[in-house]
């Protein structure tokens, strides 16, 4: 059985740092990285925010657009940002209410 799957991007208090990356339980991982056991680059960098994200399918469609992100630089990502959160402001909430 195919799971679905999102890439994200999460970011620190004064939106200085971004971090994107890939699950198929989005909630999940956004409760790891608020509680530091995301990753060792997002407990650093303090990424506890979520600014962005986009739901797939398949998992394997996520993976391949984080690969593709991850190549851009921080303008593009930015930009892409803006187009659906222009405030950059955490996202959590919505996700959560939503059961993603």
């Amino acid at each position: 059985m195919e799971r679905g799957g999102y890439v994200y991007i999460m970011s620190n208090h004064i939106r200085s740092v971004f971090y994107i990356g890939v699950t198929s339980q989005l909630s999940t991982r956004i409760d790891q990285h608020k509680n530091g056991q995301g990753s060792v680059f997002t407990s650093k960098y303090n990424c506890t925010d979520l600014i962005y994200y986009e739901g797939f399918q398949f998992i394997e469609e996520a993976i391949k657009r984080e690969k593709q992100m991850k190549k851009c630089k921080r303008d593009w990502k930015l930009t892409l940002i803006q187009k659906t959160n222009p405030q950059l402001l955490d996202l959590s909430d919505d996700v959560y209410k939503n059961r993603l």
